[in-house]
C-alpha cells in the first residue's frame, strides 16, 4: 500500500515556531501522534487537545491502517494507554465483520488491560447510571471474551484491582467461554470474589507496611530481611526491580542479593522479555546515581550493560557509512512526557541519540539549540554518555536553530551518508538570517546528492520542516529502540507507514 505523506490542500502551513512547515497527511500525522503520546500534557498541547486530535485523526483513517498502529504501538511501542484509544474509537464508526475483535486480541497483553479498554469505552460514551457499559458491539464484546482465555489465575489475581471496572463486570458482561476445566474454575473465583491474594512485591510490602515494630531498628531489619526474600522468590518484575532500585539500596540487602539483582538486570532474555522503553533505563540510572552505597557502582555497570545488550539487535552501519547524530536540546524538548515523570523529551532523544551512536563505526554526535556544536562520545558508556550531554547542554543555548547542523556540513564541504536529527521537529532559525531548514538541506543535496536526512520525531505534532515526499527525507517517530527497525526498512525502500502495514490481522 502507497500512502501520500503530505495532505494535498494546504500542504505548507506554519509549525509552533511560526516558521514554515508542511502538514502530514492524516495516516502520517496519526502515526507520529500515537507513537510520541503518553496522553499527558507535553509542552504544545494539553491531554483532552492531543486526545481530541487523535480522535478526529481516526474518522479520517482507513480503518485497517487504524487497528495496526494499534497494534504496532502495543506490541512494537510497548506503549498501553492509547492502543485502548484506539480500539475504542474505531469500534465506535466501525462494524460489519471481524476487523476490531482481531484488533483486541493482538493489543490487549495484560490482564488489567480488559478492565481498562472496557474502562475507556464508559468514558468515551459518556455511560452513567448502572448500565454504564450495555450496548457493547458485538466485536468489541467477542475480542475481550477472548482475550480471558491468554491469562492465568496469578495474571487475573495480579491484576483483580477495584476500579471503574472490575474483572468480575468485564466477566459477567462478555461471557467468555473457558477453554478447559481448570481456566472455568478461575472464572468461577472471578465471579465469586475469591480470587486468592497474589505473592506480589507490592502486596507483601503492603503488608508489611502495617505491621507494628518497636523500635526503627526492627523496622529496618524487617523490611531488608524482606527486600532479600522478594529477590530471592524472583517475583520480582524487571520493571518493578528498575523502580525499586533505589529501595532495595536503601534497604542495605547483601552482597549476595546485589549480585543477583546485577545479573537479572543484565542477563539477556530478561532484557528482551521486559520490553522496556529505553528511557526506562535512563531514569533508573539517574536515581541510582544519588544514592550514597557501596553497591552503586555495580548497580550503575549493570544498567550500562542492559543497555548494551538492549541494543544489540539495533542494525547500526559500518565504517564505510558516515553518520551525523544531532539531538535537539532546545527549549521545547525539556518539558516531562508527562505530569507524573521526571523523562523529558530531552532525555528521550538523547537516549536514542546514543544507542544509535554506539552501533555506528563512522558517527559525527553533537547537540543543538542556538548553535550547533559536535561531541565526540565513547561507545562504550550509553548511559555515561547521555549524562555527558545533559551537563553540556547550557553550552548550545536553547532555541531550535537544526539548520546549523547542516550548514556546518556545507561549509566543511564534507559529504555524509545519513544526518540524524531527534527533535520534536519544530525547527526554526532564530538568527534572522535567510536560512531554514529546508534550504540548507537542499543546498547541500547539491553537493551530497546521495545524503539521506531522517527526522526522529518525538512530539507528534504533525508537521515537518520539510517536504518528506522528496530530496531523501524521511519521518520516522516514536519513543523505543523499534524505530530503528523503521530506519532499517527505510533503507529497502521501505517507509513508516509501509512498515505498519504489513501487520498481520
Amino acid at each position: 500500500m502507497k500512502f501520500n505523506f503530505l495532505t494535498r490542500q494546504k500542504n505548507k502551513t506554519v509549525n509552533y515556531e511560526h516558521s514554515t512547515a508542511f502538514q502530514l497527511n492524516p495516516e502520517y500525522e496519526l502515526y507520529s501522534a500515537v507513537v510520541t503520546t503518553s496522553l499527558s500534557t507535553s509542552f504544545y498541547e494539553k491531554d483532552s487537545e492531543r486526545l481530541k486530535r487523535i480522535k478526529g485523526l481516526i474518522q479520517k483513517c482507513n480503518p485497517f491502517f487504524v487497528a495496526k498502529l494499534a497494534i504496532y504501538a502495543r506490541n512494537e511501542m510497548h506503549l498501553r494507554s492509547v492502543p485502548l484509544v484506539l480500539v475504542v474509537e474505531l469500534a465506535k464508526i466501525y462494524s460489519g465483520d471481524s476487523l476490531i475483535s482481531k484488533m483486541i486480541v493482538q493489543v490487549i497483553q495484560r490482564a488489567d488491560e480488559i478492565t481498562e479498554l472496557l474502562a475507556y469505552y464508559q468514558m468515551a460514551n459518556a455511560r452513567t447510571g448502572t448500565k454504564r457499559l450495555n450496548r457493547l458491539s458485538k466485536q468489541l464484546q467477542k475480542g475481550v471474551a477472548t482475550s480471558f482465555n491468554r491469562f492465568d489465575e496469578y495474571q487475573f489475581a495480579k491484576y483483580n484491582r477495584k476500579g471503574r471496572v472490575s474483572l468480575k463486570d468485564a466477566l459477567f458482561l462478555t461471557h467468555p467461554k473457558a477453554k478447559d476445566e481448570a481456566q472455568q474454575l478461575i472464572f468461577n473465583k472471578i465471579a465469586s470474589d475469591t480470587l486468592p491474594t497474589p505473592y506480589t512485591w507490592e502486596t507483601e510490602l503492603s503488608q508489611l507496611g502495617q505491621q507494628r515494630f518497636r523500635t526503627e531498628a526492627e523496622r529496618l531489619r524487617a523490611v531488608t530481611q524482606k527486600w532479600e526474600e522478594l529477590i530471592d522468590s524472583n517475583k520480582v518484575g524487571y520493571m518493578a526491580l528498575l523502580r525499586n532500585l533505589r529501595n532495595i539500596l536503601e534497604a542495605k540487602v547483601s552482597g549476595a542479593h546485589i549480585e543477583k539483582v546485577c545479573h537479572y538486570l543484565a542477563n539477556e532474555k530478561a532484557v528482551a522479555a521486559s520490553k522496556q522503553l529505553p528511557f526506562r533505563f535512563l531514569a533508573a540510572y539517574r536515581e541510582v546515581k544519588t544514592i550514597y552505597s557501596g553497591h552503586t557502582s555495580v548497580v550503575l555497570e549493570a544498567l550500562e550493560q542492559a543497555v548494551k545488550v538492549s541494543a544489540a539487535n539495533i542494525k547500526g552501519f559500518d565504517s564505510n557509512t558516515s553518520v551525523v547524530i544531532a539531538c535537539d536540546v532546545s527549549g521545547s524538548m525539556q518539558y516531562p512526557i508527562s505530569s507524573k515523570s521526571k523523562v523529558l523529551l530531552y532525555d528521550i532523544g538523547l537516549m536514542l541519540g546514543m544507542l544509535m551512536q554506539s552501533r555506528c563505526k563512522n558517527v559525527i554526535s553533537g547537540m543543538f539549540g542556538d548553535t550547533w556544536k559536535s561531541i565526540s562520545m565513547p561507545k562504550a558508556g550509553i548511559l555515561s554518555n547521555i549524562d555527558i550531554f545533559y551537563r553540556r547542554e547550557g553550552e548550545v543555548g536553547y532555541s531550535t536553530n537544526g539548520y546549523l547542523v547542516i550548514e556546518d556540513l556545507i561549509r566543511r564541504n564534507e559529504i555524509v551518508d545519513k544526518v540524524m536529527l531527534f527533535t520534536d521537529v519544530q525547527l526554526w532559525n532564530s538568527n534572522a538570517t535567510h536560512h531554514s531548514f529546508a534550504d540548507s538541506w537542499n543546498r547541500y543535496k547539491k553537493i551530497a546528492p546521495s545524503a539521506k536526512l531522517y527526522l526522529f520525531d518525538l512530539a507528534g505534532h504533525g508537521n515537518t520542516p520539510l517536504d518528506i515526499r522528496r530530496n531523501d527525507v524521511h519521518l520516522i517517530a516514536g519513543w523505543s529502540d523499534k524505530v530503528f527497525d523503521i530506519l532499517h526498512a527505510l533503507e529497502n525502500q521501505n517507509n513508516a507507514l509501509e512498515y505498519i502495514n504489513q501487520i498481520k490481522l
